[in-house]
């Protein structure tokens, strides 16, 4: 499998990159297998680098450990103090080949300053008393607190940067002789002599749970309980899967290559061991999945019906046959699926809102278009429902630049997950133009075709003979930091949609670098800049009138799609913060939580009930649009985390501090040259930092505004010399 490693550029969200770290020899490598197989089996939802430092070893003795971890990197080291100089890493927690690990180290990773260490009671050769970090002991090193400090060869905390760790994070087995039991509370264990010493049976035994053959401890991780590591996962249960098949097992690979969004994987896994079993339902209701994402959809829906027959899994496998018929455009065969599943369980939330889309349209809801030639086509993510509000504001907003009147009346209407199949390129062409857009279409996994790779279902030789004008409008690349995807067919595709395309513009230049490097020299050029048109609300919405007064309001919104790559280990540090700054700032404004989706709720509950903080929360998911502009346009200031949570208000005008953990909104914000708007979710000093900034933005709030104003002409500008160039290669309706 070819990942792409071009996406991995924590530094434009500053997210944290985690290794651990051992410094061996050829006597002490022997005790690394037990080591990596504790860390795995204590704590299995952790798969950071493993960091192998040694003097010069072949690289053949390392293959023992690779079997175990799918991150092992070798690297050579004169001593253990290459710990604080390891390049690439951001927080580097030093282990010992003389340690197992028997807890959750957790609380670990989650340290943000200095060095953190066990401060050991030593006796020197007087009797005497005192504490020191071993030599080889546990350190938690942040590299941003010892860069430069620690001089090259030495390998001793510095003196003022030491965080004391409590003692369980490095247990010294001296204190257990004379066969003391090893306490409940221990993480590491942390062997001071020989691993079998007498004496320390408890301890020795502790140990020795963790020396155990490959297969042994892939099949002991496989049966732990609860979640577990993807990357870990696929690493230890693919062997295991070839050396004793089982249905359960093969579920679990695919599962996990699901998730990986290696589908074809998943269904060459499970395909063979699942065949026509109707004992067998999750494991069809997986494969189903699995080849609707291919696009294998005939294939899919044979699956997805012998899992219905099963009522435990029936509503959920219903819910999914009617998005399968909505996405090849049975709009009838989805509203009878989910119809059944609602048979099945009437409170079946999925099944419930595929009823609802896919109710027939009656007829005093329909209005009566233009003819076909005058409208123009709009292939776009339009939200229903409790959908994003940032995606239902977004549609509106790009037929604005091209009409005043944004209905079916003048646009024709393509859901841009929906097959484009023989009918649908009928009707595209029989339009005046194409628009495709806006939003982060260039996104692999929203909603996964076996087509594109990307959000538009189009196949190459249907787009291939697409006529009519077209134009990618204010589109971004959406791909997460350390998000890693399968890119060969996406970049094909890509290549036929730039050479197919009159009009190519991407909404921030860091979307514009990416895709330029997936292509071809001679197409790169045709890539342009096109921001996304709720950045210029002010110049589109008719009849538009700056508020002559505001509320006395701060929004503040969070996002929690994909949390482990939006926070990695830094979540309960990301609440601790936000929860210091928005003290301060009630003390100033009427701070209230904006929630573009149900979801976005999730800070509202955890701030609340981690530190008795509550916030009103505007439902932005249940309002209109004009609704949804109205709040943020009266707002004095809007603190996002969603792309849309920081360019709608900004596009009315409004003041804006964007909590970075998606590449976009730093992208966005270096296109309008005000970096200083952003703060990483993962700032050390995220909590004065943002009210330091709020608190400039309120004071001189007039001038906030205007610089506000100021940045949003620039886009003005460009948009409209776009949109001349178009009104020309779509003609005048």
């Amino acid at each position: 499998m070819t990942h792409s490693s071009a996406d991995d550029r924590s530094t434009v969200t500053g997210r944290r990159r985690i290794a651990f770290a051992v410094h061996t020899d050829t006597d002490r490598l022997s005790g690394l297998p037990a080591l990596l197989r504790s860390l795995a089996l204590t704590n299995p939802g952790v798969c950071e680098d493993f960091v192998v430092l040694h003097p010069g070893l072949p690289d053949s003795s390392f293959d023992t450990l690779r079997r175990l971890h799918p991150r092992v990197v070798t690297r050579r080291a004169d001593n253990r103090g290459d710990v604080f100089r390891l390049e690439g890493y951001d927080t580097v927690v030093a282990l010992s080949a003389a340690m197992v690990v028997l807890g959750d180290i957790g609380e670990l990773l989650r340290l943000r300053h200095g060095v953190g260490a066990v401060p050991q009671l030593l006796c020197d050769g007087e009797g005497r008393e005192r504490r020191a970090v071993l030599p080889d002991g546990l350190l938690v090193v942040q590299r941003a607190d010892v860069d430069g400090v620690v001089p090259a060869g030495q390998d001793v905390v510095p003196e003022g940067l030491l965080t004391p760790v409590d003692a369980r994070f490095d247990f010294l087995t001296r204190r257990l002789y004379d066969d003391t039991p090893v306490p409940a509370q221990v993480a590491i264990l942390h062997f001071t002599g020989p691993f079998d010493e007498p004496g320390y049976g408890p301890a020795a035994e502790a140990r020795r749970r963790f020396e155990m053959g490959d297969e042994e401890f892939r099949a002991a991780y496989c049966a732990l309980p609860g979640d577990k590591h993807p990357d870990l996962l696929a690493h230890l249960a693919v062997p295991l899967l070839r050396a004793r098949p089982s249905l359960d097992l093969a579920r679990t690979v695919a599962d996990v290559y699901r998730r990986q969004g290696r589908y074809d994987e998943a269904v060459d896994v499970l395909a063979p061991v699942v065949g026509d079993r109707l004992d067998a339902p999750r494991c069809q209701e997986t494969l189903g999945v699995c080849l609707m994402a291919l696009s294998r959809y005939d294939e899919a829906e044979a699956r997805l019906l012998l899992a219905a027959a099963s009522p435990d899994v029936a509503p959920r496998a219903f819910a999914q046959l009617a998005r399968l018929a909505w996405l090849c455009g049975r709009e009838a065969d989805a509203h009878a699926y989910a119809r059944e599943g609602l048979e099945a369980d009437p409170t079946d939330s999925g099944c419930h809102a595929w009823y609802v889309r896919t109710r027939p349209e009656r007829p005093e809801e329909r209005s009566e278009p233009v003819a076909a030639e005058d409208q123009l086509a709009h292939v776009a993510l339009f939200a229903e429902g409790q959908e994003n509000a940032g995606d239902k504001v977004l549609p509106e907003a790009v037929r604005m630049c091209f009409d005043t009147d944004t209905g079916p009346r003048r646009w024709y209407e393509q859901p841009v997950h929906r097959l484009v199949d023989e009918a649908a390129l009928e009707q595209l062409n029989a339009r005046r133009g194409v628009v495709v857009g806006g939003g982060g279409l260039f996104l692999p996994d929203t909603s996964p075709n076996g087509n594109s790779h990307w959000q538009w279902n189009v196949p190459d030789g249907v787009l291939g003979r697409l006529t009519a004008p077209l134009a990618v409008f204010a589109v971004g690349y959406n791909v997460f930091d350390g998000q890693l995807y399968r890119r060969g067919r996406f970049a094909e595709s890509l290549r036929v949609l730039v050479e197919r395309s009159a009009f190519f513009g991407l909404r921030n230049h860091g979307s514009i670098e990416r895709v330029r490097e997936l292509l071809p020299a001679g197409l790169r050029d045709r890539v342009r800049y096109q921001p996304c048109p709720t950045t210029v609300a002010r110049y589109l919405v008719p009849g538009w009138l700056d508020p002559v007064q505001r509320d006395d309001t701060v929004l503040v919104n969070c996002a929690y799609d994909r949390a482990g790559l939006r926070f990695g280990h830094d979540y309960g540090h990301f609440l601790a913060q936000m929860a210091t700054a928005l003290k301060g700032l009630r003390d100033r404004a009427d701070v209230r939580y904006a929630a573009h989706m149900p979801a976005d709720e999730k800070f509202v509950h955890d701030l609340r009930r981690e530190h008795g903080i509550a916030l009103p929360v505007e439902q932005l998911y249940d309002l209109s649009n004009d609704g949804i502009r109205e709040l943020y346009r009266r707002s004095r200031l809007v603190i996002g985390m969603r792309g849309h949570a920081g360019m709608i208000p900004f596009g009315l005008g409004t003041p804006i501090l964007s909590l970075v953990s998606h590449p976009k909104l730093a992208y966005f914000l270096s296109d309008i040259g005000r970096g200083e708007w952003g703060l990483s979710v993962h700032d050390r000093e995220l909590g004065p930092r943002l009210m330091e900034r709020a608190a400039a933005l309120l004071d001189d709030h007039a001038a906030a505004v205007a610089d506000v104003h100021g940045a949003q002409k620039v886009l003005w500008e460009t948009t409209r010399s776009n949109l001349d160039e178009l009104r020309e290669t779509f003609g005048r309706a």
